[in-house]
């Protein structure tokens, strides 16, 4: 799993039929531990109704197709939660509802 940042989305009018009605917006990987951005960002499918700015997590490969709702949809990368909060051995790192600034 990684969790990330949603930076972005991708408009397509020309796509695999298994993509119509789904959206994809890009996430950019973040470190848990202090938020800053960690690696390239990548397109993911959103299963849960993510929007921008949202810390989200996201699963990969075989993984990705288990979303409900994707198993007959070629993705190799899923949105499947949004996160609320983060802590790391007791000490809040991420609270969604303060802005969505670090806790």
């Amino acid at each position: 799993m990684v969790v990330g940042r949603v930076v972005g989305s991708v408009v397509c009018t020309q796509k695999d039929p298994s993509l119509r009605g789904k959206t994809l917006l890009i996430v950019q990987p973040i470190d848990i531990e202090d938020l800053s951005k960690r690696g390239n960002s990548f397109v993911a499918l959103d299963s849960v109704g993510a929007g921008p700015d949202e810390v989200v997590m996201t699963v990969g490969g075989s993984s990705a197709r288990m979303t409900e709702g994707f198993t007959t949809v070629c993705v190799d990368q899923s949105i499947v939660a949004i996160l609320d909060t983060i802590e790391i051995r007791g000490k809040p790192v991420y609270d969604k509802h303060r802005s969505g600034i670090p806790a």
